[in-house]
C-alpha cells in the first residue's frame, strides 16, 4: 500500500465479490499506523471501495477539505494535526463529509469531545473490519437526501410517506420495519444490501439477530412476491438481499 494514492479513473476498483454491491463509494483513510490502514485499505478495496489513505493530520485536512470523499476514517492521534483538531477545522471550511473516529479511548467524556469536534461517528480500537463496514455505510446513507416521491423498481412502487407499495393495481400497506427495509432495497438497487447494514437500519447499534431480520424478509416477501408471476426480492445467501427486475 502506497503512502497517498489519488482517486483518479485508474484506482477505480477491481471487481471482486461484492465490488459491485458498493456503489464504489470513496473512502479517505487518515491514520499514523500503517498495519491499521494496510489492513482497512486491503478489506475495503477487496468490497469494491475506492481508497486513499494520508498518514498526518496535515495533509490529511488538505485531502479532505478537497471534498470528494463519501465518508473520512479519521485517526484521533495523528502526529501533527490530531484528529479533533483536524474534524474541528473541517467543519469549519464547510465540509460536511461524514467522520468516522477511530479511538483507542472508549470513555464517554472523550466520545462527547470527538461529537463536539465534528465526528459524525466513532469505532473504538480493536474494531471488526465488518463492523467498520456497516458503520461506513450507515454514514453515508444519512446523508442520503430524504425522499418522499414514490419508489419504483419493476412494476413494484413505494411510497415512503404513506408506508403503501403497489403492485398489480394492488394496494400493498407495510409496517414499519418493512417499509424501512423495503425503501432502502428500491433506492440501492439493483445493489446488494449486506445483512448487516439492514440489521443496523431496523435495530442500530443494540443489533437484532440474522434470524429476525429473516422474519421481516419472509414477511415482505410474502407480500410484494408471492402473489406476482415475478419475484423481484432475491437472496444472495451468506451476503444479503436485492431487488431486482427483469431476472
Amino acid at each position: 500500500m502506497s503512502e497517498h494514492r489519488p482517486i483518479s479513473p485508474t484506482s477505480r476498483p477491481r471487481a471482486g465479490a461484492a465490488g459491485w454491491a458498493n456503489g464504489s463509494l470513496r473512502i479517505l483513510i487518515i491514520e499514523d499506523e500503517r498495519d491499521i490502514a494496510a489492513n482497512i485499505w486491503d478489506f475495503l478495496e477487496r468490497r469494491g471501495y475506492v481508497v486513499d489513505h494520508v498518514a498526518d493530520g496535515a495533509h490529511g485536512l488538505m485531502r479532505a477539505t478537497e471534498g470528494c470523499f463519501d465518508v473520512v476514517i479519521l485517526d484521533l492521534g495523528l502526529p501533527g494535526l490530531d484528529g479533533l483538531d483536524l474534524c474541528r477545522r473541517l467543519r469549519e471550511a464547510g465540509q460536511s463529509v461524514p467522520v468516522l473516529m477511530l479511538t483507542a479511548r472508549d470513555t464517554l467524556a472523550d466520545c462527547l469531545r470527538g461529537f463536539e469536534h465534528g465526528t459524525d461517528d466513532y469505532l473504538v480500537k480493536p474494531f471488526a473490519m465488518r463492523e467498520l463496514e456497516v458503520r461506513i455505510r450507515a454514514l453515508h446513507r444519512r446523508r442520503l437526501p430524504l425522499q418522499d416521491a414514490s419508489l419504483h423498481v419493476g412494476d413494484l412502487s413505494y411510497s415512503p410517506r404513506s408506508m403503501l407499495a403497489e403492485r398489480g393495481g394492488q394496494s400493498i400497506p407495510l409496517t414499519v420495519a418493512q417499509g424501512r427495509i423495503l425503501g432502502l432495497l428500491m433506492r440501492t438497487s439493483p445493489n446488494v444490501i449486506h445483512r448487516e447494514e439492514l440489521a443496523f437500519l431496523l435495530w442500530g447499534e443494540e443489533g437484532g439477530s440474522f434470524a429476525a431480520l429473516h422474519t421481516h424478509i419472509c414477511a415482505l416477501r410474502a407480500l410484494i412476491d408471492r402473489p406476482f408471476d415475478d419475484e423481484l426480492l432475491q437472496t444472495v445467501h451468506g451476503i444479503g438481499y436485492r431487488l431486482i427486475a427483469n431476472r
